[in-house]
């Protein structure tokens, strides 16, 4: 509504006096003001705020008429009348000095556009010189309390008890003054003879006169209000009658709002109550009251003092409140508190010391209500200012606020757009700024949109108003500010309207004269090019916008003529490119509802125009033609009372027949008037003959009657409503928004009948809901159930100007303030009051339609929340509770366990049997999120039942949980369930576990392999990020290393059920043959897999199945099965190939190939199987030997074999471009070879037989894990995916020198077979490197045979241990220097990327190379 912007100016007076100004006294134009002290009277200019001329009373004349106290303009600004202590009036006349002269006035270059022979030129643009001439001298016998003029006359009261109607020519025409002792008053205006109140020695203390009532309100010094008014029709003091409000006996001060009619009483005890006189009875009904609350203000709220002054501003909306102790507060019309000075930073220093409150002596709104002129008391200024400046000869200075406010307040037309526009004196402030981006592509589309919405797509979708809903939803708070132009200004200061289109994209103002439209694609302003044209036109009536073209309603000052004129936005500002039509009567108001325009004017008419664009001329111009006419004179009282008027679709069943079809939603069906707050509606009259007369053709252009006034709403500030249809979201759409002050917010919802349904006959098609929200609402996203507003923000720099030698500057004793926007969910009030209302299935209806917004899951949250604190904390007993029925009522929607918990972890344990007896057992609740799979909400569950239930009952649950999360991979959840059953064994339980936030990667999308290759478990839980899910110190896992884990200290029942768990859990992945989910299993929880398969070595790491192993690996890393050539190569090339390839892989080794692998991996800082979906296409560049492989260099190829089979190249290109091969071995050694195309093709075969490079990672560490576990059958069926012969020799070298079970070679022997056999039906891609091996099989046959011969076979653990880690004695050496070198670098690049989720994976990297490579030979 209205915001402080800055800090305060000040204003000081260049005349030096020892007298203190006290009052200050606007003219009716709020162009002068008059500023009292005790014998003085100056008068200053509001643009530029100078000091225009000063008065000084001389001694002789002083003593005669006494000190200065009251000051009054006469309306046409031509006289002022000064009150004084001995009871004279002073008359002193303003006169304009001779021609020409002027304090200020603007230089321009000579041929400049802006001449001095433009019309208005010296009375806008220049700062005139005026003279003050005493002429007259009344003496009314008695101290003068208060003057007020009135239409042609001034009235004046006296501390006698008499009231004066003085003429302002000095003369009293012989009347006698009016004591009160004669007027009768009464509680109502019906009893004429009212009884002669008690007005002995009581006099008026204040009043003020309420043109729109006909009268004075009025507070007499003994504290008592009320209102004095004529019988007769104009005011006179003949038949003067008096109405008192009971309820106040200690009244201050008075202000009376014209435009509402209200009157403003400030008592002695803070409080102000804002009274209305009743139509029909003349009795003074309460309003209501604007007072602090203890709630926001629980230090100052009863110490302010009495109410000093009360002052709307000049549009009505919004009054200002100061009190005797100081601080000023604002308020809306009907109670919506905005601002007060006597808390936060106007309050405090920024060294947290209190600061004095400013106390005002007078105060008055400057024009347009844009600033706020305040003399302050020398209170303000400090001790050591005063002993420095002179005591006798002071400059006194005035104080001025600054203030931005909404263009609702003066342009209500802007309630049908969902922008929010407010405005200053020479800028705008936009929240559409965000549009600009993607505004500029579709703004041609836009400008020939008409007035379809901008909003029509999803609130998310790729439309121009994409960010907008973004950036509202996301609480974005800058804004978009556009300057005024200069030009414009200088003639036109301030401006008055202001209105923006409904695509956002251009605004337009109206100041003085003229107006003037700007482009926020072009960012460029169009003015008239004709000055003349713009200066004899002064808008009356607001202006809107109507797709690319602007209207408004405005005075011809050269013809003396109202007139409606329409401008088209692309073409140049002049009169020859508009389209004018003259009116009748002064326009007040305009609105425009799709392509209707209606006006309201100053005769208490509406009328109603159609607006067509003429698509036959040349010129882009709309015709307007007049509709209809309607009279409101026998409701109106008064047209200024009028606050809004809008064309709606919203209609009641009233007079509405069944039998006609259903009316459009876009058919103008009612009028909607604001009259001085009480929302008044006129809908169509539909019952007469015309409508039952279905023979006659209707006649388009006649329009059908209203019916009489309907009253919607009292104490109405602003009304938003919207021309769109959304069949999805008719609840939002269709329904009348309502701003009420202190009240919050109303909405005129629909009802509609389910599923098409007859509706109920008792059941009405609308209801009035209201509701209260935190911010002052300025516009209505109707699709997307936000109301948008500004804040005011403050920002205390008096550190800055602390050393300052003026320790009294402003930017000390004023906070810096700002305007944020802000936003606000409604939504959640809405479905409250409808279930309060037991219309639970129009709640359902309306929550269904808007389950797709993004915050649609707060809303129910918050809506659970509201009604758990009122209920769960009242005192008293509640008959009918509401909270059940809330339950219920969320149990309609899937996010129904989610709400319910986040709620639950967001209020105080004391209320959670009140929430879960409403909503159910929490285990109850805890098995649906585990039957649904949702595993976050049930950890979520767990921590309520580790609060209600008993430690057994939750770690039944939390078993429950964790070997749920282990199935599906939620591995953080896992390491957290671990944590919390140790600490519920450890006598730890109170302190409940965190449960993720978010959900966990899944097994195949993201996990970090390489972060721990066999490190202990509560190393890996130590080690875990504490920044996403701020673990619990008291819930940290026990330190130490590995052997140390299962001290006496530690052994307990939840570590054995743990490890129990763990191993099941990878037994099952063995058994499945689920070797990468057993390696993601081992490395996130710091399983330690070598160790559990020396146990599991005869039992579950046994193959039963060789063939199915190996199909099932190929599928699982996405290995192409080997595929055989079509075409027939050169045995010479195969054979060198061959013989190069073996040879290379027989010196490098297998420990080769697995170091380049891992020191690829640890300086690239990623786990083995981050994301495959997402790395698809990557490729290693670190590792020296394996560049990139073009696509183009893979043919695809026919394949042969299982239907499982993936090892086409075409599949491998598609899934990675990674191979694996010794691609700069081959390039060296053949780079002088001449080959052939089919041996071309023969090289990409054996680069396209290998799989992804992620992959060959994966099963060349499995295959390190099982070699030191000794599991061979695993390392030799990796070695076969691998195709790697030294891996297969390697293998049989160990059992041939260990000495190893008969069965475990009986099974070997027999698995190797089987692959042989399939390899011959299945896949002879597989028979070359077979018959590799073949040798070596037969040899393992022969160690078979001997064995068998043998009669007893006695194990040596200690030799084979031997065995295995001698090879390691002479690579170790190197080992180890190679990895201190990998060490340095992996530190570097940890510090680089702290912020990546495998920083883990750094830290332990040296000591796992350090104790688990392996050499062999």
């Amino acid at each position: 509504m209205y915001f402080l912007t800055g800090w305060p100016r000040r204003l000081v007076s260049p005349l030096k006096t020892a007298e203190t100004p006290f009052h200050i006294q606007p003219d009716p134009q709020r162009e002068f003001f008059s500023v009292l002290s005790q014998t003085q009277l100056s008068i200053w200019y509001s643009r530029p705020s100078i000091l225009i001329v000063s008065y000084k009373e001389s001694a002789k004349a002083s003593s005669q008429f006494g000190l200065y106290r009251q000051a009054e303009w006469r309306p046409d600004s031509t006289m002022i009348a000064v009150g004084t202590g001995k009871g004279y009036i002073l008359f002193f006349h303003v006169l304009l000095s001779e021609e020409g002269k002027y304090i200020y006035e603007p230089r321009y270059p000579k041929g400049g556009p802006r001449m001095k022979m433009t019309p208005h030129y010296k009375e806008e643009c220049c700062a005139p010189a005026l003279s003050l001439e005493m002429r007259k001298v009344l003496d009314c016998q008695a101290p003068i309390t208060s003057l007020h003029s009135v239409h042609e006359n001034l009235v004046a009261t006296t501390d006698d008890g008499l009231i004066h109607l003085i003429h302002w020519d000095g003369l009293t025409n012989g009347r006698k003054a009016i004591n009160l002792s004669t007027v009768p008053f009464s509680v109502d205006l019906q009893s004429r003879a009212g009884p002669f109140l008690d007005f002995e020695g009581v006099y008026i203390q204040d009043m003020d006169f309420c043109a729109t009532l006909d009268g004075f309100a009025v507070v007499f010094s003994d504290g008592r209000v009320g209102f004095i008014t004529t019988v007769s029709d104009q005011f006179t003091f003949e038949q003067l009658h008096g109405v008192w409000a009971q309820d106040v006996s200690d009244g201050t001060c008075v202000a009376v709002n014209n435009k509402y009619r209200l009157m403003a009483f400030g008592c002695a005890n803070g409080c102000v109550h804002v009274y209305t006189i009743d139509s029909t009875t003349g009795v003074m009904q309460p309003s209501h009251k604007l007072e602090l609350t203890a709630k926001h203000y629980p230090d100052v709220w009863n110490k302010t003092g009495a109410v000093k002054i009360i002052r709307w501003s000049p549009d009505c909306s919004v009054a200002m409140v100061t009190w005797e102790c100081g601080g000023l507060s604002l308020w809306s019309v009907f109670g919506a508190h905005l601002i007060c000075t006597l808390g936060e930073d106007f309050a405090y220093y920024s060294s947290g010391s209190k600061k004095d409150p400013i106390k005002v002596n007078s105060m008055s709104w400057g024009a347009e209500g844009y600033h706020l002129w305040v003399i302050a008391d020398r209170g303000l200024m400090t001790n050591d200012i005063e002993q420095e400046m002179d005591e006798m000869m002071q400059q006194h200075d005035i104080l001025q606020f600054q203030f931005i406010k909404s263009a609702l307040t003066v342009n209500p037309c802007m309630s049908n757009q969902e922008q929010v526009l407010l405005q200053g004196e020479d800028r705008l402030y936009l929240n559409c700024g965000d549009t600009l981006q993607t505004a500029t592509s579709s703004s041609s589309a836009a400008t020939n949109s008409g007035h379809k919405s901008v909003r029509e797509g999803s609130l998310l979708s790729n439309s121009t108003l994409d960010s907008q809903g973004l950036s509202t939803l996301l609480g974005h708070k800058h804004w978009h500010i556009v300057q005024v132009h200069s030009t414009y200004l200088e003639s036109n200061w301030p401006i008055r309207f202001a209105a923006m289109d409904s695509l956002g994209q251009c605004v337009a103002v109206a100041g003085q004269f003229g107006f003037a439209h700007y482009s926020l694609i072009s960012r460029r302003w169009k003015l008239f090019g004709n000055i003349t044209q713009e200066q004899n036109m002064k808008v009356t009536g607001g202006l809107s916008w109507w797709k690319d073209c602007i209207i408004l309603a405005c005075f011809n000052l050269t013809e003396q003529q109202e007139e409606l004129r329409l401008y088209v936005r692309t073409s140049n500002l002049d009169n020859a490119f508009a389209q004018v039509t003259k009116v009748q009567s002064e326009t007040l108001l305009l609105n425009i509802f799709q392509d209707i325009l209606i006006l309201f004017r100053a005769d208490c008419s509406i009328c109603l125009y159609s607006i067509e664009r003429k698509d036959d001329s040349t010129s882009p111009v709309a015709n307007i033609q007049l509709l209809q006419e309607v009279s409101m004179s026998r409701y109106i009282p008064h047209s200024s009372l009028v606050v809004s008027v809008t064309l709606t679709s919203v209609r009641t069943e009233t007079g509405i027949s069944l039998k006609m079809p259903q009316q459009a939603c876009d058919a103008a069906e009612s009028i909607m008037l604001n009259l001085a707050g009480q929302l008044i509606m006129l809908q169509r009259d539909r019952s007469g003959p015309q409508i039952r007369d279905k023979e006659s053709t209707p006649n388009p252009k006649k329009l059908l009657p209203f019916c009489a006034p309907v009253v919607l709403a009292q104490c109405v500030e602003n009304v938003w409503t919207t021309c769109r249809a959304n069949k999805q979201k008719r609840h939002l759409l269709e329904a009348l928004w309502l701003s009420c002050g202190e009240a919050g917010m109303k909405v005129w919802l629909p009802l509609f009948p389910r599923d098409n349904r007859k509706p109920h006959s008792f059941l009405s098609k609308r209801i009035m809901l209201p509701f209260h929200i935190n911010i002052y609402p300025l516009a209505v996203l109707f699709e997307d159930a936000l109301v948008l507003g500004a804040v005011n923000e403050t920002v205390l720099y008096d550190s800055l100007y602390m050393h300052s030698s003026t320790t009294d500057c402003l930017e000390i004793l004023f906070p810096f303030c700002s305007i944020e926007r802000t936003s606000q969910i409604y939504l959640h009030h809405i479905l409250r009051q409808l279930l309060v209302r037991n219309l639970g299935e129009q709640a359902l209806l309306l929550a269904q339609s808007c389950a797709s917004l993004p915050y649609f899951p707060h809303v129910l949250e918050l809506m659970l929340h509201e009604v758990l604190e009122e209920e769960a904390t009242s005192r008293d007993p509640i008959p009918d509770p509401l909270l059940p029925t809330v339950a219920k009522f969320i149990t309609e929607f899937p996010l129904f366990l989610q709400t319910v918990v986040h709620c639950a972890r967001k209020t105080e344990y004391a209320l959670w049997n009140y929430l879960f007896a409403a909503v159910g057992n929490p285990k109850d609740l805890f098995e649906e999120c585990l039957m649904a799979n949702d595993l976050d909400t049930a950890a979520s569950y767990l921590i309520i039942l580790q609060s209600m239930e008993l430690p057994a009952v939750s770690r039944q649950h939390a078993t429950l949980l964790f070997s749920t999360a282990l199935e599906n991979g939620k591995w953080d959840l896992c390491r957290h369930i671990i944590r919390f059953l140790k600490a519920i064994g450890s006598g730890e339980s109170e302190t409940p576990p965190p449960t993720p936030s978010s959900q966990e990667p899944s097994s195949t999308s993201g996990f970090e392999f390489f972060r721990h290759r066999s490190i202990s478990l509560s190393q890996s839980a130590e080690n875990l990020p504490t920044s996403k899910f701020s673990l619990q110190k008291t819930l940290s896992m026990p330190s130490g290393p590995s052997a140390k884990r299962w001290s006496k200290d530690s052994d307990s029942a939840e570590h054995m059920c743990i490890d129990l768990m763990l191993w099941r859990h990878a037994r099952r992945l063995l058994e499945e043959v689920r070797l990468k989910d057993l390696g993601c299993f081992a490395a996130q929880l710091g399983f330690e897999l070598i160790s559990w398969l020396k146990k599991e070595r005869t039992r579950a790491a046994r193959i039963e199945d060789f063939v199915a192993t190996l199909k099932k690996l190929h599928n699982d890393f996405m290995w192409p099965f080997p595929v055989i050539q079509a075409t027939s190569v050169n045995s010479s090339f195969k054979n060198a190939i061959g013989e190069q390839l073996l040879k290379s892989q027989s010196s490098d080794g297998f420990l080769t190939s697995d170091m380049n692998s891992r020191t690829s991996l640890i300086s690239q800082s990623r786990s083995w199987l981050d994301s495959l979906s997402s790395t698809k296409g990557e490729m290693d560049t670190t590792s020296s030997h394996v560049p990139h492989t073009q696509d183009a260099f893979l043919s695809p190829l026919l394949i042969r074999g299982d239907e499982s089979s993936i090892g086409s190249a075409t599949d491998l290109t598609e899934t990675s471009s990674m191979v694996d091969g010794d691609w700069t071995m081959v390039d060296d050694n053949f780079s002088t070879l001449s080959l052939t195309q089919s041996e071309l093709e023969h090289i990409s075969m054996e680069l396209a037989s290998k799989g992804p490079h992620r992959s060959q990672v994966q099963l060349r560490y499995l295959l390190h894990i099982f070699m030191e576990a000794g599991c061979l059958e695993w390392c030799v069926i990796i070695g076969l995916i691998l195709r790697e012969p030294c891996v297969i020799y390697q293998v049989f070298s160990l059992l041939r020198a260990s000495e190893v079970a008969l069965e475990s070679l009986h099974n070997l022997k027999n698995g190797l077979l089987a692959v042989d056999r399939w390899a011959i039906t299945d896949c002879p891609g597989y028979r070359p490197f077979l018959n590799l091996i073949k040798p070596q099989l037969q040899k393992l046959s022969e160690v078979t045979e001997e064995q068998i011969s043998l009669e007893t076979f006695q194990p040596s653990h200690t030799s084979k241990v031997n065995e295995l880690t001698s090879p390691r004695t002479e690579e170790s050496r190197s080992t180890t220097a190679h990895t201190t070198t990998i060490s340095s670098d992996v530190v570097s690049v940890g510090r680089q990327e702290e912020d990546f989720p495998g920083e883990e994976e750094e830290e332990e990297e040296e000591p796992m190379l350090e104790s688990y490579d392996c050499a062999l030979s």
